[in-house]
């Protein structure tokens, strides 16, 4: 340890570097190189897999959606072409029959899927909206974040069909004057009049809906549309450690069963599986994240093999320098010590400038993709991954400068005092 903190040591290890500067400085980049390599392609990975999390924070991950279609095979007597009509008692036939289904929420709609809008009305000011008709258990699903004040559609707005809706920021603005509540207030919506209860701020990721959507209770919405017992399409949440492939497949084979479908029919039940696209992302993250300490570690080996070489050429070079140590009383321990020490620190410096590099890239990366709609943030590395690559260097640069500190050790001092 006190040969660690000799400013001789240092002396020497810092004149020999003059001597090889180029060579040096050549070598240490390949290093360099390589860090810089693993710290940007992590990071970049890190930085997608973030962007997604935050697209999707407001959404179950483990979440599908499902929707009737028409069918394309005829089945029991009936025709090709069939129109499938979910319907609100497939809900409990669902869940008694795929028990990795945590949660389902029928939802109704006007004003999409090439239905027309909703007319809203309120003291003059007007526009067409979209109405959706949800039960309390949908936000399980899709959190609907609301502004202070307001709340969201409840078991008794359910159980009473009230006539009680959610607007959202782009409703209010168009509805409501800028120092207005809308708390409370009401608006008509097809020519019946509804009380405002909340007013949902809009966040990026939920599938179709918009920053104007109004909801309002699934009952009432049945009523005003005269729906019945129809559902437009069913959002379900499975449990965390359920395999959401399996669990589309059982739900698209209960639906077949119930309405009376073949089997091998692949139209007539529609349905977009959220976890399996967030899966690939993940993996795909995943992959890069790998695929970057692969390159990174080859061109670090790459780089130390240099190191280890031009220490070689050193050792060489300063043949009688080390053979006048051994001479004076330098033990081979402390020889060997001093070649490590050049290999170690030369292989930390690249690994420092490296990672610093690194880190001012992808700090740059992060400004250039603010504001951007693809789904990126924050591209970063964590710190454990840092200081393993830091103690990979300390391994590498110890294990490389072994071979040239015993050829330093093995100089003989009276074969050194011949040379020239």
């Amino acid at each position: 340890m006190r040969f660690l903190f000799d400013g001789n040591t240092w002396q020497e290890i810092f004149g020999s570097i003059g001597k090889n500067r180029t060579r040096t400085i050549i070598t240490v980049i390949g290093v360099l190189w390589g860090i810089f390599i693993y710290i940007v392609l992590s990071g970049a990975a890190q930085g997608l897999n973030n962007g997604f999390e935050k697209a999707f924070q407001n959404v179950a991950m483990n979440s599908l959606f499902t929707i009737g279609r028409n069918t394309s095979m005829p089945y029991k007597g009936f025709k090709t072409g069939r129109q499938i009509q979910l319907k609100l008692n497939d809900v409990t036939v669902l869940k008694n029959r795929i028990p990795e289904i945590q949660f389902i929420a029928p939802r109704n709609v006007k004003g999409i899927f090439g239905g027309s809008p909703a007319q809203v009305i309120r003291q003059g000011m007007s526009g067409d909206y979209a109405v959706y008709g949800d039960y309390p258990i949908s936000t399980k699903i899709a959190t609907k974040k609301i502004y202070d004040g307001g709340r969201f559609i409840n078991d008794e707005d359910i159980n009473g069909a009230r006539k009680v809706c959610v607007i959202g920021e782009r409703t209010q603005k168009e509805l409501f004057e800028n120092d207005e509540s809308p708390i409370g207030g009401y608006i008509r919506i097809d020519n019946v009049f509804f009380q405002v209860v909340g007013v949902h701020k809009y966040t990026p990721g939920g599938g179709f809906e918009s920053d104007s959507d109004i909801y309002i209770p699934f009952t009432t919405f049945k009523k005003l549309y005269n729906t019945g017992e129809n559902v437009g399409w069913f959002a379900i949440a499975a449990y965390d450690d359920a395999d959401i492939v399996k669990v589309e497949e059982n739900v698209k084979s209960v639906l077949k069963n119930i309405h009376n479908v073949n089997p091998k029919d692949e139209r007539a039940i529609a349905s977009f599986n959220l976890g399996v696209i967030f899966n690939r992302i993940v993996g795909f993250a995943k992959g890069l994240t790998f695929m970057s300490l692969v390159v990174g570690i080859a061109t670090i080996l790459a780089g130390v093999i240099g190191i280890g070489n031009i220490l070689l050429i050193s050792v060489k070079e300063r043949t009688k320098e080390l053979g006048v140590r051994r001479a004076l009383g330098a033990t081979p321990r402390e020889v060997r010590s001093l070649i490590i020490l050049e290999s170690v620190f030369l292989t930390m410096l690249a690994g420092v400038m490296g990672i610093i590099l690194g880190a001012g890239a992808l700090s740059m990366i992060n400004k250039l993709t603010q504001g951007m709609d693809f789904p990126y943030s924050n591209p970063t590395v964590p710190i454990p991954y840092v200081l393993g690559a830091l103690a990979l260097m300390v391994v590498l640069g110890t294990l490389i400068g072994l071979i040239p500190a015993q050829r330093a050790v093995s100089i003989k001092p009276i074969d050194a005092l011949r040379e020239e």
